[in-house]
């Protein structure tokens, strides 16, 4: 790593970094004992994981970092087979096992894990560089960091604060979702970035403690976003920008929109990048096939490049594109009609006594499948029927399209990763 890309990485140096319950700065971060490298860092808690970008930071180490939940056993001895020591850290004390293979280390690389959502997890190559998406100089903002270590969300996050001065960090570790709306509002946060579900769960379970938060930016990604999100957040939030992000490991952040309507315009697919009109040069090239969403992005990772087949598909509603969930699960099958069920969905979440749904397909007689749905009734918004439902969306979907079976959980499930099942 040269000496001009290591005074790049460290701008954000003396950003203010709430982690563990102590207020720090990415310079007085607890050290971690020198790595090996490559490593595969496994951690239990914020400040493990921010002790070790900064360390890739300043030595330029080949590193991935994850939770350990993350990783299970046939995991790391995958990763051992590749090349990487395993590192379980924990504060100052860590222990390691040796790569079970030895290999040139490739200097400067960041590698992730995605999602998982088609399977096991896989690695995506990245550099810090490549990871920093947000370059333009910003206001000075306090962001929040509830995401999982080593996801790329929450790598987008910790970029802005390490490539960017006056971009603070507080950190919010599992056991105090619950209550961040409290922590985030003692320290000032002023910038969010969550899924759908974890909004939804946040306004589940307090709405008046969450409006208490002082924040100027709102960002929503992970997940399909829906209109009732955004109006919600809109209404808690009148003054704030709500951005809502399409991104992946493989591509980047590649879809950033901040007009407050789910989707995004029918125009920005198959734009010219290098266009004389268009200045913003590395804008990703954004297309449909089919019903799945096809994307050339300028951020992807490693080895990646020209067109990425997402998975996800699309529905053109109006002169807006909407991404309504997985192309394995998103579609039902209903006697030969077919429905979207991110479609389905965002209408009962459009109910205003719904708090959270999930819309799949069920085995059914005659017609081979049916669409079936768990739903979370708002309990500030009085008593609900699967009957008020069925009505509901009577008036707004077909009848093939309507749910034949809807069970109601008394909460919003949620996943590591933030997500729920939809």
């Amino acid at each position: 790593m040269t000496a001009q890309r290591r005074t790049t990485a460290l701008i954000g140096d003396d950003n203010r970094v709430v982690v563990g319950g102590k207020t720090l700065t990415w310079r007085t971060l607890h050290k971690l004992p020198q790595l090996p490298s490559p490593a595969a860092v496994l951690v239990d808690n914020g400040a493990d994981a921010l002790a070790a970008v900064r360390h890739h930071a300043v030595h330029g180490t080949e590193l991935l970092v994850a939770t350990s939940s993350r990783v299970d056993l046939g995991m790391r001895e995958e990763l051992g087979e590749s090349g990487f020591a395993v590192v379980i850290a924990n504060g100052d004390e860590h222990s390691v096992t040796p790569a079970k293979l030895k290999r040139v280390e490739e200097s400067g690389r960041v590698w992730l894990l995605t999602s998982g959502s088609t399977g096991r997890p896989k690695r995506i190559g990245h550099t810090l560089e490549s990871l920093t998406t947000v370059r333009g100089q910003q206001q000075p903002r306090t962001w929040l960091v509830p995401y999982s270590p080593g996801t790329y969300a929450w790598w987008q996050v910790i970029t802005i604060s390490l490539t960017q001065a006056d971009q603070g960090l507080v950190v919010i570790e599992p056991s105090d979702l619950e209550t961040w709306p409290m922590i985030a509002a003692e320290h000032g946060v002023t910038a969010a970035s969550g899924t759908p579900t974890f909004w939804r769960q946040t306004i589940y379970r307090d709405t008046e403690a969450l409006a208490k938060v002082p924040l100027e930016q709102i960002t929503l990604g992970g997940e399909p976003v829906d209109q009732a999100i955004l109006d919600r957040l809109k209404e808690i939030f009148p003054q704030a920008r709500i951005s809502w992000i399409y991104a992946s490991s493989e591509v980047g952040a590649s879809i950033v929109v901040h007009d407050g309507l789910a989707g995004f315009p029918k125009t920005w697919l198959d734009r010219d990048p290098q266009s004389v009109s268009d200045p913003e040069s590395e804008r990703p090239i954004l297309h449909v096939d089919g019903d799945e969403l096809v994307i050339s992005s300028p951020h992807h990772g490693a080895g990646l490049e020209g067109a990425h087949r997402t998975g996800d598909r699309v529905e053109f509603v109006e002169d807006r594109v909407l991404i309504t969930g997985r192309l394995d699960t998103d579609e039902i099958n209903v006697g030969g009609s077919k429905v979207s069920a991110g479609l389905v969905r965002n209408v009962l979440m459009a109910h205003p006594a719904v708090a959270w749904a999930r819309v799949f397909a069920r085995k059914a007689p005659l017609v081979g499948r049916m669409v079936a749905a768990e739903v979370v009734a708002d309990p500030d918004l009085g008593p609900i029927t699967d009957a008020d439902l069925v009505q509901w969306c009577t008036t707004r979907l077909p009848d093939y399209g309507v749910p034949r079976r809807i069970r109601f959980l008394d909460e919003i499930p949620q996943k590591e990763t933030l997500k729920s099942d939809v």
